[in-house]
């Protein structure tokens, strides 16, 4: 097990299985279609991200560089958490931008009975080592643990 420490953006404690992207994560492109016609697992339909491109991401750790594209990607994660639909955790291994950290802020506050622990600065040694499917566990103080 290897622990990383990064900044808090919305607290929370989660284990949940990775889902690992190298490239910038587009959030309306990975998760619109999804969303809009009920795909509960909310597999990602982003075409031009082939690391994650048709994995589910509902329930699963999210780690990522950072987001990218649209400006509607706080709403689409905020739509996300409302329609109980999201990821069980992000984890950034950069800042976090503020579209993104808006809709996970705005879920934390808004949507009754959601967590969606958001985790930034991790580093780029986060991705190198985090793979599909090793467990992710965010303790209480924010320590990311990969096993």
């Amino acid at each position: 097990m290897k622990k990383f420490k990064g900044r808090i953006v919305t607290p929370g404690t989660v284990t949940a299985p990775a889902v690992v992207t190298k490239d910038g994560f587009n959030t309306l492109a990975s998760m619109q279609m999804a969303l809009q016609f009920g795909d509960k697992s909310v597999k990602c339909g982003d075409q031009n991200n082939p690391y994650i491109n048709g994995k589910p991401l509902a329930g699963k750790a999210l780690c990522l560089p950072q987001t990218i594209g649209s400006t509607t990607g706080g709403l689409v994660l905020y739509c996300a958490c409302a329609l109980k639909t999201y990821p069980a955790c992000m984890l950034f291994a950069n800042h976090i931008d503020s579209l993104a950290a808006a809709g996970a802020v705005l879920a934390d506050v808004w949507v009754d009975g959601v967590t969606m622990p958001v985790i930034d600065c991790l580093g780029d040694e986060f991705l190198d080592y985090v793979k599909d499917g090793m467990t992710i566990t965010i303790e209480e103080d924010g320590t990311v643990c990969v096993e």
